[in-house]
C-alpha cells in the first residue's frame, strides 16, 4: 500500500472539530477539515474542498491537495508542501493568502535546539499562530511519524533544507489582522500571567 495514493480516511472527516489531534498516514477524501474550530492534523493528501469554512485549528498536508483548498477560510493555519509549485491554481485565495515560510524561524530553530531541549519546549501548536511556523510544523511532522510511521515525513525531516522552502503558509487575511491587533495585549498578558489568548 503507497500511502499518498491511499485514501484511508472518507469525507468530512473533522467536520466541526473542536479540539484534538489527528495524524492520517495516506490521503483524506474530499471536505478534509470543513469548519474545523480547533483540531490539529497532518494527512498526506486531501481531496476537493480540504479546509472549507475553516475557522480554528492547523492542518499540515504533505501530499497533493484538490481543487478549491481553504474556500472560506477565516481563521486557523494550514501548512502544505508545494513540491510542483502549482498549489495556488487549486487554493481559493478569496479569503486566505499563501506565505512562504520564514528563514528566520528555521535559523531560530538551529540556533536554540540545544535550549529548547533543556529548558521546555514553548507550546507551538496552539501558540503565536502567526510566528513559530517552522517547529510548529517540524514538530507536527515529528509527532506524525511517531504516531504512524510516516516514511513521507521522515524523508521531510531528514531533507529539511530540501522540503521546507517547498512548504506554503495558508493565513486567512483576517485572522492575520486580528492576531496582529491582539499582539500587544498578549505581550502584557503573557508577561504577567503566562496565559495566552490564541
Amino acid at each position: 500500500m503507497d500511502p499518498q495514493n491511499s485514501i484511508i480516511v472518507g469525507n468530512t472527516v473533522l467536520y466541526g472539530a473542536i479540539s484534538g489531534e489527528c495524524y492520517f498516514r495516506g490521503v483524506a477524501g474530499e471536505r478534509f477539515a470543513v469548519r474545523n474550530s480547533g483540531a490539529i492534523a497532518v494527512v498526506e493528501g486531501v481531496g476537493d474542498h480540504g479546509l472549507e469554512y475553516m475557522t480554528g485549528g492547523c492542518v499540515v498536508v504533505i501530499g497533493e491537495t484538490g481543487r478549491n483548498f481553504a474556500a472560506g477560510m477565516s481563521g486557523g493555519i494550514a501548512y502544505v508542501l508545494d513540491e510542483a509549485g502549482d498549489f495556488d491554481k487549486r487554493c481559493n485565495l478569496a479569503m486566505v493568502e499563501l506565505e512562504p515560510l520564514p528563514e528566520e524561524d528555521a535559523m531560530a530553530r538551529k540556533h536554540q535546539s540545544g535550549d529548547l531541549e533543556s529548558h521546555g519546549r514553548v507550546d507551538v501548536l496552539r501558540n503565536n499562530m502567526s510566528g513559530n511556523d517552522v517547529e510548529r510544523l517540524v514538530t507536527l511532522l515529528e509527532n506524525h511519524v511517531r504516531y504512524t510511521g510516516s516514511e513521507r515525513a521522515q524523508t521531510i525531516l531528514d531533507n529539511q533544507d530540501k522540503y521546507l522552502p517547498k512548504f506554503v503558509k495558508v493565513m486567512p487575511v483576517e485572522y492575520r489582522r486580528a492576531l496582529q491587533e491582539m499582539a500587544p495585549t498578549q505581550t502584557v498578558l503573557s508577561a504577567y500571567t503566562g496565559q495566552t489568548l490564541n
